[in-house]
């Protein structure tokens, strides 16, 4: 029986054999398509995760081979075009052609939890809005994946301690916010924790 190669084997594989590059798409079309849906909308979440594989199809020899897992590196693309995207959003909300709020983590609560999800989820974003792009864009890496602080490190191509210090800015920027908008229960669920896979 076969053995499935590593995202490395496999991206190695696919530099001179194109079609090894699919265990990469199998294995993590699902999460990034999950992490951008949540950021930019279904719409706009599959047209930019098919574009993460195709970005990362065409710059696969710059993968680090070595590394085994492609998923930060996945990661790194999904977060710049979802900045790229976030972007072009706010230049066209600025000319009128979007509405505001188009730019928002995605939720699709049920239809009875709808007004209040809505209105948690305005004043979240306002909150999340305020914040510098590079502690938004950690942040909602390390709310919207399950990657560690060192994916993330190596998904932004930071530094592990730049991580730390940035979500810890980010979450007591966003709690103070809160709290000062009279929410102090949605403050209450970024409390500082500890990464256990930070190591």
């Amino acid at each position: 029986m076969a053995t499935t190669p590593s995202d490395g084997e496999a991206i190695r594989e696919s530099l001179t054999r194109p079609e090894a590059f699919e265990p990469v798409f199998d294995r993590h079309f699902n999460s990034i398509y999950k992490y951008l849906t949540r950021r930019v909308g279904p719409d706009a979440g599959n047209e930019l995760a098919s574009e993460v594989f195709l970005v990362a199809f065409s710059n696969r020899h710059r993968f680090h081979s070595e590394v085994e897992d492609a998923r930060p590196w996945l990661y790194g693309i999904a977060a710049n075009l979802a900045r790229r995207q976030a972007r072009t959003w706010r230049r066209s909300r600025r000319a009128g052609q979007r509405s505001l709020g188009d730019n928002v983590i995605w939720l699709d609560p049920a239809p009875e939890d709808r007004l209040d999800a809505e209105s948690m989820r305005s004043v979240l974003l306002l909150a999340v809005s305020k914040l510098r792009n590079h502690e938004r864009e950690v942040l909602l890496l390390h709310a919207l994946t399950d990657l560690s602080y060192r994916e993330i490190a190596a998904a932004l191509s930071i530094p592990i301690g730049t991580v730390r210090s940035r979500l810890s800015r980010a979450r007591r920027q966003v709690r103070g916010l809160l709290i000062e908008a009279g929410h102090p229960e949605l403050a209450a669920g970024l409390e500082e924790e500890d990464d256990g896979n930070a190591g």
